[in-house]
């Protein structure tokens, strides 16, 4: 049985090292829902970009965290990975092979590596089901193990996520939130997955089990060497469980970095003012609070030049209007999607031929809140 009891740590020491190999590789990943089924007044369709042009990568042993406000198109890239939505544009690729061209066989073996933890461990397990039949299923239908044999990998499954394996004659409803979860764990284990998309799983459970579930999890990467992408809000369950984080907005990725150094030092205004957002981890900790204003832009119609312009506390001139920023290395292994940074503005001039040198670049006063 893996050990769940609550630990003290400083820093990642205590999370799994990865190794070098990519597992998963998403590059300018798209997904455009079209909108109302017809045309705007200019002739064109208008589309809802829950996705536009992300790209990041997934070592093997590793955790990547994205974090963003809701409807930032967390779970819509959590979706497209799973195959449960089909990619706009862009690619995904798992272990080298692009997903949308994969054989039957291949498809077949993608969905046997790639496993998901959702939010709501009651929504996501079959309430006329026992626990048995909810674990094994995926044995029955991927392998070729006999009804023995699964019975027994339950057990093992139900022993090392904390449950007992009596429990498996058991009905989802005579169990608690967090023993939910942790059959929910115990079912995408059950093929011995390479990656687990974990969207939100701890949000919906009790603070005292939360540290249990996020342990086990930490436990079970070290065991299996498993690669997570994590979906959170929380940002104390990021900062605890990812290796790097991606912070999203309206749809794009504004700035990725190692754990600690995103942390202690986040570049990009909107990320400044998620961390400020946040309960600090003790009560004498004084952070500055940044307020932003107006509402979060719609994704069907978003804001010209930066998207985070007509919220941003330190936008620069009419620039930030004009010209979309890029995703660039401003230190090493932190990238941020802001024209504050020399990066990140001269590669945004580079995609933009040019034609946007002469634009204004001097910062204009904060927005008044």
């Amino acid at each position: 049985m893996v050990s769940t009891e609550r630990r003290m740590v400083t820093g990642l020491e205590h999370l799994n090292a990865p190794t070098d190999e990519v597992v998963l590789d998403i590059v300018g990943l798209k997904k455009y829902y079209p909108v109302g089924g017809g045309f705007s007044f200019f002739g064109e369709k208008q589309s809802l970009k829950a996705v536009d042009d992300i790209s990041f990568n997934i070592r093997r042993g590793e955790t990547f965290g994205l974090v963003g406000e809701s409807g930032c198109g967390k779970t819509t890239t959590a979706k497209t990975v799973l195959g449960l939505e089909k990619a706009t544009g862009g690619e995904i690729r798992f272990e080298g092979d692009n997903i949308s061209s994969m054989s039957r066989a291949e498809k077949k073996n993608f969905r046997s590596n790639v496993q998901a933890v959702f939010q709501d461990p009651w929504s996501s397990l079959n309430p006329r089901m026992r626990v048995r039949s909810i674990v094994g299923e995926p044995l029955e239908i991927a392998t070729s193990m006999t009804k023995k044999q699964i019975a027994d990998r339950v057990g093992d499954l139900l022993s090392e996520v904390g449950l007992n394996p009596y429990q498996a004659n058991l009905y989802p409803h005579e169990f608690s939130g967090g023993q939910r979860q942790r059959i929910g764990i115990a079912r995408a284990l059950s093929l011995n997955p390479e990656l687990i998309i974990l969207d939100e799983p701890v949000s919906a459970l009790d603070v005292s089990i939360r540290a249990q579930i996020m342990n086990l999890l930490v436990d079970l990467q070290k065991e299996h060497n498993l690669s997570y992408l994590l979906i959170a809000h929380n940002l104390a369950t990021v900062r605890y469980m990812c290796h790097r984080v991606g912070v999203m907005y309206l749809g794009k990725i504004v700035e990725t970095g190692a754990t600690d150094p995103l942390f202690d030092n986040a570049l990009h205004p909107y990320t400044k003012a998620l961390i400020s957002a946040a309960l600090p981890s003790h009560p004498d900790i004084v952070r500055e609070e940044i307020i932003l204003p107006g509402e979060v832009p719609s994704p069907i119609n978003p804001p010209s030049g930066c998207t985070f312009n007509p919220r941003c506390p330190m936008k620069i001139g009419d620039i930030c209007e004009q010209l979309p920023p890029k995703l660039a290395t401003e230190e090493e292994g932190h990238d941020v999607s802001c024209l504050l940074y020399s990066g990140s503005l001269d590669a945004a001039r580079a995609a933009d031929g040019g034609a946007a040198a002469s634009m204004s670049a001097e910062p204009e006063p904060a927005a008044a809140e």
